[in-house]
């Protein structure tokens, strides 16, 4: 059995502020791979900026207007991220029985070093020695994390996903400036490897999520990532020499299908043809699509209401257990 048979998970943002509540309907609707949710209703300290911050070891910092800042002591904004952390584990201590599966997230090392500012301001993105501090401290941080999440829920396989949004913008010389008059200098893409291997290198099975178009696949399998999370519907036949050789070399693939409002049956029937289209250019017997393809709605859930979020993550499921049964038909 591949290490990608997993049917259907989330991206990792739920409606609401209830982490009970977020946990429990995670639980209830995802058997395979459930995920801690972030709560980004709660504020900045709960969204994944906030989920980030909180992993952090000997790295504080504080919250600015500009967003999450490198500081030289505590603050109480990093206090209140780490108590909301605490609180989601509780409750997802509280409601699991150590569920097979569960999947982590945190913001990877050059999403962060995009979103956070220096001290005296500017990205970290902008000084190499800032990125290499940034990386170590997030890589100590999820260490620590995942030996706690691994002595509450004993037995779970725990599976880190890193979402890295502005990749593409940061290889790209995207990223602006703090005067927003110009442009970050993009590191090498061997540089981004190796910043993004260290970090990857903290678990044993994990996923790189991206939801921007131009996902750098190649890249990410290149850093270690056992599997990429991207939006499907992004997807354009440029995309297939990459995802063909990923497939080829064992990597599994989270594909965002489902829209983030949720779908009604008929609806999710259709969604089956441009996955099966996908894996048919792909050039992969239908038999290897479910030890693969874990499918996703196409982003986080945070901007749904509660009964979308709901909706989304039914059909979610609904189409991996279709895909399965035609794969097997």
């Amino acid at each position: 059995m591949s290490d990608w048979a997993f049917g259907a998970t989330g991206v990792g943002s739920m409606p609401g502020t209830d982490p009970s509540e977020a946990v429990r309907t995670v639980l209830g609707l995802l058997p395979d791979l459930p995920f801690l949710p972030e709560l980004p209703a709660r504020g900045q300290h709960g969204d994944l900026g906030g989920r980030s911050a909180a992993l952090l070891a000997d790295l504080p910092v504080d919250l600015q207007p500009a967003g999450w800042r490198l500081t030289t002591g505590r603050s109480r904004d990093g206090a209140r991220a780490r108590d909301l952390l605490s609180y989601d584990l509780d409750a997802l201590q509280e409601a699991a029985q150590s569920p097979p599966a569960l999947k982590l997230q945190c913001a990877g090392p050059w999403t962060l070093a995009a979103m956070v500012e220096l001290p005296k301001g500017d990205r970290v993105l902008s000084d190499p020695g800032a990125v290499d501090d940034l990386a170590q401290s997030l890589a100590e941080g999820l260490a620590r994390h995942l030996a706690d999440v691994a002595a509450r829920l004993p037995g779970t396989r725990l599976v880190l996903q890193l979402d890295e949004p502005s990749l593409p913008a940061v290889l790209g010389g995207g990223i602006p400036t703090a005067s927003g008059f110009g442009r970050l200098r993009a590191p090498a893409a061997s540089r981004a490897v190796e910043v993004l291997a260290r970090v990857l290198a903290v678990a044993e099975q994990t996923v790189v999520h991206c939801c921007a178009p131009g996902v750098p696949v190649t890249l990410l399998r290149k850093a270690g990532a056992g599997a990429v999370s991207l939006d499907a519907t992004l997807l354009t036949p440029r995309d297939d020499d990459q995802l063909g050789e990923a497939v080829e070399g064992g990597t599994g693939l989270l594909l965002g299908v489902v829209p983030t409002t949720g779908a009604r049956s008929s609806e999710v029937a259709a969604m089956m043809a441009p996955v099966q289209e996908l894996w048919r250019r792909l050039g992969q017997d239908s038999e290897r699509l479910p030890g693969t393809v874990v499918v996703t709605p196409t982003c986080g859930l945070a901007g749904a209401t509660a009964p979308q979020a709901r909706s989304a993550l039914e059909a979610t499921v609904e189409l991996a257990k279709r895909l399965q049964d035609a794969s097997h038909g």
